[in-house]
C-alpha cells in the first residue's frame, strides 16, 4: 500500500500477560517508505495523536508522561511534563490550536498553551471510587462542545463520565444515569471488580458531533450510550439492532462531515473479532464498514483530520492495522513486527 499519508500506532506490552515482555512504545510508517519505523522504545504508549492543522506534529502519551514529535513522527523527545504518570488521552483546543489537553491515570489533567512544550498540572477532579479495579482508573477520551469550549466531557475507565464547563479547572460527575442503567439485567456485568455497575462504567471513548452539540456518545462495555442534558441522563443507543458484538472501544466523529460517525465494536478487551461501524446520520443507524477479519479487540479508528476517505483501525494482540483510502472499497494490511503485542491507539496524518 502506497500510502498518502504517515500511520502511526501506539502500542503497550502487559494487559493481563506482565510475563510476556513484548515490543512497546510509537511506531511510525511514514508514505514515503511505507516501511514501520520504531521511533520511540523506551516506554509503553497508549496514545497517539496527530495535531489536526499541523501534521508534523504528533503527542505521544506514554507511561512516562507526554512526548512530542515536531517532524512528522522521525523523532520523539519529552516534554516539559511535569509528572512521571500514564497519558491515556489528548485533546486540541477547536479554537485554540496551541491549547492541548492530556488525561492521565490515576484520573488527573494536564494543559499546554504551547502546542504541547510545556504543561501543567490541572486541579485534581475529584471522582469518586466506584469500581476497584487492578489498574488505576485513566481518562481515556475527551470530547469538547463544538459552541462552548470550555465545556468538555472525558471518558473514564472504569469510572464513567466526567464533565469540565471552566476549561478543565473544575469537573463534575456525569455517572449516575450510567449507574440507573446498569441496575438492568442485560446491562449488568461484573468482571474484576466488586459491584455490577462495571461494565456501565467502563468507559473507552466519547464523542461530540457538530451536526448535534448537545448530544455526547460514550463507548462502554455494554455499548453506545448517548445523552442530551449535559450527562444527567442516558439512554441506550441498542446497536444489537445492527451488530452482533457490542463492546464499544473507540468511536470518532468525522472532521469533514458531523453527521458521520465511526465505532469500533468487539467481543470483549479481550476477543479474537471485531468490526468497526458507520453511521451516516450521527448515530441514528449503523452499517458495518470494514471488509477485513481481525484476530484481536480492536481498540482504535484513525481518522485523517483533511482527507475522509482515509481510515485506519488497529486490533490488539497481533500487531494488526489495516487501512483504506478509497472510504473503505478496498483495505490493505499494514502489519506491525512480529514482536509486537498490544495495540493501543493508532493516528494518521
Amino acid at each position: 500500500m502506497a500510502s498518502k499519508s504517515n500511520v502511526y500506532a501506539g502500542v503497550a506490552g502487559y494487559v493481563g500477560r506482565a510475563d510476556q515482555k513484548g515490543t512497546v512504545g510509537v511506531f511510525t510508517r511514514p508514505a514515503e517508505t511505507g516501511r514501520w519505523e520504531h521511533v520511540l522504545a523506551d516506554h509503553e504508549a497508549y496514545t497517539v495523536n496527530v495535531h489536526p492543522t499541523d501534521p508534523n506534529v504528533v503527542f505521544a502519551g506514554t507511561a512516562d508522561g507526554v512526548y512530542r514529535s515536531t517532524d512528522r513522527g522521525k523523532t520523539f523527545r519529552r516534554t516539559n511534563f511535569p509528572d512521571k504518570v500514564q497519558i491515556w488521552s489528548f485533546l486540541v483546543d477547536a479554537n485554540d490550536r496551541k491549547l492541548i489537553y492530556a488525561g492521565g491515570s490515576p484520573i488527573s489533567m494536564y494543559r499546554s498553551e504551547d502546542t504541547g512544550e510545556t504543561w501543567h498540572k490541572l486541579p485534581d477532579p475529584g471522582m469518586p471510587d466506584r469500581a476497584v479495579m487492578p489498574f488505576a482508573c485513566r481518562v481515556m477520551r475527551l470530547a469538547q462542545h463544538p459552541s462552548h469550549p470550555g465545556t468538555i466531557f472525558a471518558a473514564l475507565e472504569v469510572n464513567g463520565v466526567m464533565r469540565t464547563t471552566d476549561g478543565g479547572e473544575s469537573w463534575s460527575d456525569c455517572s449516575s444515569g450510567l449507574i440507573e442503567l446498569a441496575q438492568k439485567p442485560h446491562l449488568k456485568s461484573k468482571i474484576v471488580s466488586d459491584t455490577y455497575n462495571e461494565g456501565m462504567l467502563d468507559g473507552h471513548a466519547i464523542a461530540i458531533s457538530p451536526a448535534d452539540p448537545d448530544k455526547v456518545i460514550v463507548a462502554v462495555r455494554m455499548g453506545l450510550f448517548e445523552t442530551a442534558d449535559g450527562g444527567k441522563t442516558w439512554q441506550d443507543m441498542e446497536l444489537g439492532r445492527f451488530s452482533p458484538t457490542t463492546y464499544g472501544r473507540d468511536i470518532k466523529v468525522s472532521p469533514a462531515d458531523g453527521k458521520t460517525l465511526y465505532t469500533a465494536l468487539s467481543v470483549a478487551a479481550a476477543s479474537k473479532d471485531g468490526a468497526v461501524y458507520r453511521s451516516t446520520d450521527n448515530g441514528t443507524t449503523w452499517k458495518r464498514f470494514d471488509k477485513v477479519q481481525v484476530h484481536g479487540t480492536i481498540m482504535s479508528v484513525a481518522l485523517h483530520n483533511t482527507d475522509p476517505n482515509q481510515v485506519f483501525i488497529g486490533a490488539r494482540y497481533d500487531g494488526e492495522i489495516y487501512g483504506t483510502e478509497d472510504g473503505g472499497a478496498t483495505w490493505d494490511s499494514l502489519p506491525l513486527p512480529s514482536d509486537v503485542k498490544d495495540i493501543y491507539s493508532v493516528a494518521v496524518g
